[in-house]
């Protein structure tokens, strides 16, 4: 074999080797606040679809700090939270990019997504009251929370808690500052205890008879009762009925789980591609079945559990409006004492 011979072989085997090890199969990287476990099924339904390998890094805080410190080099192509506050911040400090996408557009309602596209919720948890099973109550208004005839009666985990920030800025955003402090106040009158704990602990709290009604999520309602969060939540979740409380003036208030496409987003196109995987009637049922959340997608399925508590009819005021109210929202949680 001549010296010429000899070097095509050598290269043709190096593309024969880097072809037969998938070096050149398409991945993506997702920096998620959400514990990966929660959405690994729906992960591997995309890879399974598109063949495209999903790489996910964890971090339960310093998302932002961590994207924003590696610059343009950060392998970042997807951002995931648990709460719409974070996405927003996101945005404000220039870490993700917009996508144009009609799935994404024609499947995420408007109030449920950036107004420049730079992030999209992909599933729903509700802001629900558990009520005593055996209390007299079919209906409910976020207002009622402060009425006098519930004193001593109502539970709530922290203030300060993002779940709850939500909610008072959403209150804010409906009747302003002055009247929400005066809401709040009504609200912390009426504890049958010290704002804190968890969500579960509402359920657990009136089982034992602590008190009748309190504020908490949806998602917490099926893990409790389908046996997920262990033997003895099965007690509680069955302790409680749920009702959807709406604003007066307006619906249920939601958080979400979102994601947005990373500034320096090396497989952009890979991360579009999830997004839209992510809102599909299949994820979308995925979502349901994983973590009892609602769908984001009008008509996808709802776990039986969650579907039971009726309707949902979701806040109409946009997300990214709610979070501008945070910070006056904790500030008023902070000046009433709300968590003392």
């Amino acid at each position: 074999m001549n010296k010429f011979s000899a070097v095509k072989t050598a290269l043709f085997g190096s593309v024969m080797a880097l072809a037969g090890s998938g070096a050149s199969a398409a991945e993506l990287n997702i920096y998620t606040t959400r514990e990966p476990g929660l959405i690994q099924p729906l992960l591997d339904a995309f890879t399974a679809k598109s063949d495209v390998k999903v790489n996910t890094v964890f971090m339960k805080d310093g998302l932002a700090e961590r994207v924003a410190s590696e610059g343009a080099s950060s392998p970042a192509d997807l951002l995931m939270t648990v709460d719409f506050g974070k996405l927003v911040d996101l945005v404000e400090k220039g870490l993700t990019q917009p996508v144009e996408s009609k799935v994404l557009s024609d499947a995420v309602p408007e109030n449920l997504r950036d107004a420049g596209n730079n992030w999209f919720a992909l599933s729903l948890r509700a802001r629900v009251l558990y009520a005593a099973k055996d209390l007299d109550l079919a209906a409910f208004n976020y207002e009622d929370l402060a009425d006098p005839k519930w004193k001593g009666k109502v539970c709530i985990r922290s203030g300060q808690h993002p779940y709850n920030t939500a909610l008072f800025a959403d209150y804010i955003a409906h009747h302003g500052v002055e009247a929400t402090e005066k809401w709040l106040t009504g609200v912390k009158d009426n504890l049958a205890r010290k704002a804190g704990g968890g969500d579960r602990d509402v359920a657990k709290d009136i089982l034992g008879g602590i008190c009748d009604i309190g504020i908490a999520n949806s998602y917490y309602v099926g893990l409790m009762r389908s046996g997920k969060g262990g033997e003895d939540q099965i007690a509680w979740g069955n302790a409680i009925k749920v009702i959807l409380p709406t604003f007066k003036d307006g619906g249920t208030q939601v958080n979400i789980s979102g994601a947005a496409v990373a500034k320096h987003a090396p497989n952009k196109e890979q991360a579009v591609e999830l997004l839209e995987y992510l809102v599909s009637d299949e994820a979308q049922k995925l979502y349901a079945e994983a973590n009892f959340e609602y769908p984001v997608k009008a008509g996808a399925p709802i776990d039986p559990i969650i579907a039971s508590f009726g309707e949902l009819k979701v806040d109409p005021v946009p997300l990214t409006a709610i979070a501008g109210h945070r910070k006056e929202a904790s500030e008023l949680a902070e000046k009433v004492g709300f968590d003392n």
